[in-house]
C-alpha cells in the first residue's frame, strides 16, 4: 500500500481522535460529560490482508481511549469506547465479497452479521450518567460474542 493510503487511513481513524477530543475537552471540562469514542474488533484481531493499516489505527484508538480516560476524569470527563465486530454497513457490501463474509458469520456465536441499530444501546449506556458514570476507560465490545475478551 502507498504512503498515502497509510497516511489517509491514520488521519481518518486514528488522528481524528486526537483532534476531536483536544477540541471538545474546554467545552466538557466546563460542564462535565463523556467522550465515546469508535474503535473495531479489528483492533484485538489485527485484520487480514490489506485492512492491517486500518486494524492497527483501531488498536491506537482503543489504546488512546484508555489514556484519555486517565487524563481527563479529573476534570469531569469519562471517555469511552464502543468497539463493533462485523457490521452490514454499505461499506462492507461495497468491500466484502460474499463468500469471506460468510466464512466471518460463521465464526460469530451468534450466527450472523451484526446491525448498525444493534450498535446504538451501546452509545446510549455509554453516555448516560445514570446508568454509566462509573464506568470509565471501558472499550465496550458489540460482537456476536465473535470476541469474548
Amino acid at each position: 500500500m502507498s504512503d498515502e493510503h497509510v497516511q489517509a487511513v491514520i488521519d481518518l481513524n486514528a488522528r481524528s481522535i486526537i483532534r476531536v477530543t483536544r477540541a471538545a475537552a474546554p467545552w466538557l471540562e466546563r460542564q462535565g460529560g463523556f467522550v465515546i469514542n469508535t474503535t473495531s474488533i479489528a483492533a484485538r484481531n489485527g485484520a487480514a490482508g490489506g485492512a492491517m493499516i486500518y486494524a492497527a489505527a483501531e488498536g491506537f484508538v482503543s489504546t488512546i481511549t484508555k489514556g484519555h480516560a486517565e487524563e481527563l476524569i479529573g476534570k469531569k470527563i469519562r471517555v469511552n469506547a464502543v468497539s463493533p465486530g462485523v457490521i452490514a454497513t454499505p461499506f462492507r457490501e461495497r468491500y466484502t465479497d460474499a463468500a469471506p463474509l460468510e466464512a466471518i458469520r460463521k465464526t460469530i456465536p451468534i450466527a450472523r452479521i451484526g446491525t448498525a441499530e444493534e450498535c446504538v444501546g451501546a452509545y446510549l449506556f455509554l453516555a448516560s450518567e445514570a446508568l454509566s458514570a462509573y464506568v470509565v476507560g471501558q472499550v465496550l465490545e458489540v460482537n456476536g460474542g465473535q470476541l469474548m475478551p
